[in-house]
């Protein structure tokens, strides 16, 4: 008997499971699933045993991946905010496809056994909905997945998209999905989530909505003014971050770009993240804005795109600031990736090579 309860309306894949029966299941799949399923199953044995707490991987998005200890009771906050803030009661129909090693997908499970979801898991592919013909109330996905699922968008009632940047282009093809999208905020050691915004819907084709935090949740800055995040649900302690904000209030806030990107200029910073919203409408391949040691100027800004080749004259730099534009090009044939798609910044950076200049 596990002292973490399974709701009693919860199903997986159509069957109604407790604790006991998941448990030979987990078994099984181990023994004979697929690597997906084995990786669900590892995690509903950790989940269903006495300890209070699992270990999480991080991404490796930012810096070398880690393993991080989280506390159930957490992972069961964090999973009941959520279900109060989308309004996600028992009976919800969920779609778990995601990789279950890292949080994102480990927290589908964990929303889904707590708050009583039926949830029906499938192959963490870059085309989830491919296979997929019944409607479902709620699903969490990346941005690249959600980038190949906009034709059977009409199949999800609220969408999550998080473990990436989302951006302008992508806001663009969603804007008059029937889904409710959201666009997430938030980190392995907050345990998903702790602020969302919409990125369709009519408020936010008028004006970019700020991110707002959960129930809870509130937030300040550092005197770099970098986003302080204090979620005593979800985190023993305040978490300390390197994301620049722009903060309106103690629940809303701007993301403006991570401290370790900016980019000084001849003494002037510059916010990569930021350039690149602007030149997001131009440019139809993965891209980053970027800098790279310069003799007179510290640094001097590059833009790199992810092609074989791309015909420069297409840029019209005129939407930027005079500081923004950047001083060279460079195509790379393939970005460096985290296993779970998130592109790795420094890595492309310290890889490039002469003969990428455009």
């Amino acid at each position: 008997m596990s002292k973490y309860e399974v709701h009693p309306d919860f199903k997986l894949n159509g069957k109604s499971l407790q604790a006991a029966d998941l448990k030979i299941l987990a078994t099984e799949l181990i023994e004979s699933g697929e690597l997906y399923e084995q990786e669900l199953a590892s995690f509903i044995l950790d989940w269903l045993n006495d300890k209070d707490f699992v270990f999480v991987n991080t991404s490796g998005s930012t810096g070398a991946p880690k393993s991080i200890k989280l506390l159930k009771k957490h992972m069961i906050n964090s999973a009941k905010a959520t279900g109060k803030q989308f309004k996600l009661d028992a009976g919800t129909t969920a779609l778990h496809c995601l990789p279950t090693r890292f949080i994102a997908g480990k927290m589908m499970f964990v929303r889904a056994v707590i708050l009583g979801w039926k949830l029906d898991v499938v192959p963490p592919s870059s085309n989830p909905l491919d296979q997929v013909y019944k409607r479902y109330d709620f699903s969490a996905m990346t941005p690249f997945q959600l980038d190949n699922s906009i034709a059977r968008l009409h199949l999800l009632g609220k969408l999550i998209i998080g473990g990436g940047a989302f951006s302008e282009n992508l806001k663009e093809l969603v804007k008059d999905s029937t889904a409710k999208i959201y666009e997430t905020y938030g980190m392995t050691e907050t345990i998903t989530h702790i602020a969302i915004r919409r990125v369709n819907g009519k408020k936010a084709r008028d004006q970019e909505p700020p991110f707002k935090t959960l129930n809870k949740v509130t937030v300040s800055q550092d005197d770099r003014g970098c986003l302080i995040v204090k979620a005593p649900k979800v985190t023993t302690d305040p978490i300390i971050t390197n994301d620049l904000v722009n903060l309106l209030s103690y629940k809303k806030f701007h993301w403006l770009g991570r401290i370790d990107n900016v980019v000084n200029s001849g003494g002037i910073k510059l916010f990569p993240e930021s350039i690149e919203k602007k030149l997001a409408h131009q440019i139809d391949v993965n891209f980053l804005v970027a800098g790279i040691a310069d003799d007179q100027l510290g640094e001097r800004l590059i833009l790199i795109m992810e092609c074989d080749s791309f015909d420069a004259s297409k840029l019209n730099f005129e939407v930027l600031e005079k500081y923004e534009v950047p001083k060279e090009l460079f195509c790379v044939p393939k970005f460096a990736r985290t296993p779970n798609g998130k592109i790795k910044r420094s890595d492309i950076i310290t890889g490039l090579k002469s003969d990428q200049k455009i």
